[in-house]
């Protein structure tokens, strides 16, 4: 009788034990976040949880247009997150040269209330810390979105990450400065409304994403384009300090003022700038400003580009980096072989007329060191300055001052993969934005005549991705050796169907490029 009163005591015990902890919520029902409890679709395939279209800050419309990213108004029962948000406002988005649909935003719907984001998580619970990965789309801060397809994070979750992806204001929308908007902002600054989105986007990352099963101890931010410059601009700002641990930049950064996108002007040129603008649609206040429908705001062409504020950048982005003062995260960091910009190439006897007027005075100096005796020659050269002005020399002068100035590790790369093109498509070669549907595994979200090479390679790239994410080195057995760059060890893996780590490429038009900006 005694053991059975024993069993009884213990059975109830652990009835009463468990009715005290119950089991975590599943994540493929719901979840609850500081705003209110959202729910998304569980795909029982693959074993994710998708939630599209979670508001991160108040809609940017009427007196909050221009203004910094305001809390979210909490809701009550459950929000259906199942879809994305509309894009930011922009011109309507279209296919054009190398960039067929998957790589553009769907033209509609467009919107000022853009401020959500999205998350794919193969966690179950809130248990769960899986690293979290943060994608910041590209678009030359005058267009993207998040909805863009081969940004889809499924891939990325299957590979164990928590993924999310953010919409940030583009355009003048997003980047206007004026004397008006800096008097009302507390922090006496205005400009760099997109940057800020993105900011509090990390917040609210940092804030939720327990919920959903991630570490918000290890964020890896990563983007494409003026994606990889925001990836740029986030590292050098005191506002993101404890909010990011490791950064991927691919194909841009603002360490040197070689292109509007990373010219970092002051915020009194930023507000003349901004005057003009608002004179030419016959506003004298930013009030009036304001009551101008956004479809008035695109009809005059504005700014688009961040400007040092004294707020989010109380720097350039290249005297923060000299001074060690940026955070100190490990970083990926690259560009494509083709990318496809800078003007067509000309005979090598007007490209030696051009380089005079490319380099002034060190001109002669260009001409005595790259040989221009042939056509081939002249066209080579021509081909890599394309990619390297604007962003091979980026990722090279990055490398430099973060060994210099920092202790964390810096790994290059050069994407060299001819992207493959159907019937009635041009051969770009590895143009720019190509790399991305390999580093998130998307091949499918394209039509694209992929080989198994082109899959292998998705594969191996986005296993480098997840893995830096995962430790802050993208190294894992089984894996091609990639080392870490510094200036004694001018190394990058490069890309293509066969992959491996070498020597840095096209290293002394680097250099070259390296004096010529610096001074």
């Amino acid at each position: 009788m005694k053991n059975v009163r024993v069993i009884l005591f213990i059975g109830i015990a652990l009835v009463f034990g468990a009715c005290s902890t119950p089991a975590p919520q599943q994540i493929k029902d719901s979840v609850t976040i500081a705003d209110g409890t959202v729910s998304g679709s569980f795909d029982e395939s693959t074993g994710i949880t998708t939630f599209k279209g979670i508001p991160f800050a108040a809609p940017p419309v009427g007196d909050l247009r221009w203004k910094a990213p305001q809390p979210v108004e909490p809701w009550e029962g459950v929000k259906e997150c199942t879809e994305f948000s509309a894009s930011p406002m922009q011109a309507t988005p279209m296919p054009f040269r190398m960039w067929t649909q998957e790589f553009i935003a769907p033209k509609e719907p467009l919107s000022e209330d853009c401020l959500y984001l999205n998350v794919w998580t193969p966690a179950k619970d809130a248990t769960e810390k899986h690293p979290v990965f943060v994608y910041i789309y590209g678009g030359g801060f005058s267009s993207g979105g998040t909805a863009v397809p081969i940004y889809d994070g499924e891939e990325m979750a299957k590979k164990g990450l928590v993924f999310i992806s953010v919409n940030y204001r583009v355009g003048t929308l997003g980047f206007l400065a004026h004397p008006d908007l800096t008097a009302e902002s507390p922090n006496n600054a205005s400009g760099n409304y997109g940057l800020l989105d993105q900011v509090e986007g990390l917040k609210w990352v940092n804030k939720n994403i327990a919920a959903f099963g991630g570490d918000p101890n290890n964020v890896t931010i990563a983007g494409q384009s003026a994606g990889a410059f925001s990836i740029n601009y986030l590292v050098a700002s005191p506002l993101t300090k404890g909010l990011i641990h490791r950064a991927i930049a691919e194909s841009g950064g603002a360490v040197l003022s070689t292109s509007a996108l990373a010219r970092g002007g002051s915020l009194k040129s930023g507000e003349e700038a901004g005057v003009k603008f608002a004179e030419s649609l016959g506003a004298s206040t930013i009030e009036e400003l304001r009551a101008k429908s956004a479809e008035e705001i695109l009809s005059v062409r504005g700014g688009g580009a961040p400007i040092v504020d004294g707020y989010f950048l109380p720097k350039s982005v290249g005297e923060i980096f000299a001074n060690g003062e940026q955070n100190d995260v490990p970083v990926i960091i690259g560009w494509n072989k083709d990318e496809g910009f800078g003007p067509p190439p000309v005979p090598a006897a007007q490209f030696k007329e051009n380089v005079k007027q490319l380099f002034g005075d060190m001109a002669d100096e260009f001409l005595a060191t790259f040989p221009l005796d042939t056509e081939e020659e002249a066209q080579e050269i021509q081909n890599a300055l394309g990619a390297l002005q604007t962003f091979g020399i980026q990722s090279y002068k990055w490398m430099q001052l973060q060994n210099e100035n920092a202790t964390s590790k810096v790994f290059m790369y050069r994407f060299e993969r001819d992207v493959p093109y159907a019937d009635g498509m041009s051969d770009f070669g590895a143009f720019h934005t190509g790399e991305v549907p390999y580093a998130y595994n998307n091949l499918k979200m394209s039509p694209r005549p992929w080989t198994e090479a082109d899959y292998e390679l998705a594969d191996l790239m986005s296993d480098y991705w997840v893995n830096f994410a995962t430790s802050g080195d993208p190294n894992a057995e089984g894996l091609p050796e990639w080392e870490a760059a510094t200036p004694d060890n001018l190394k990058a893996m490069h890309f293509n169907t066969t992959s491996a780590c070498g020597d840095l490429p096209s290293i002394e038009l680097l250099k070259f490029l390296d004096d010529f900006y610096s001074n």
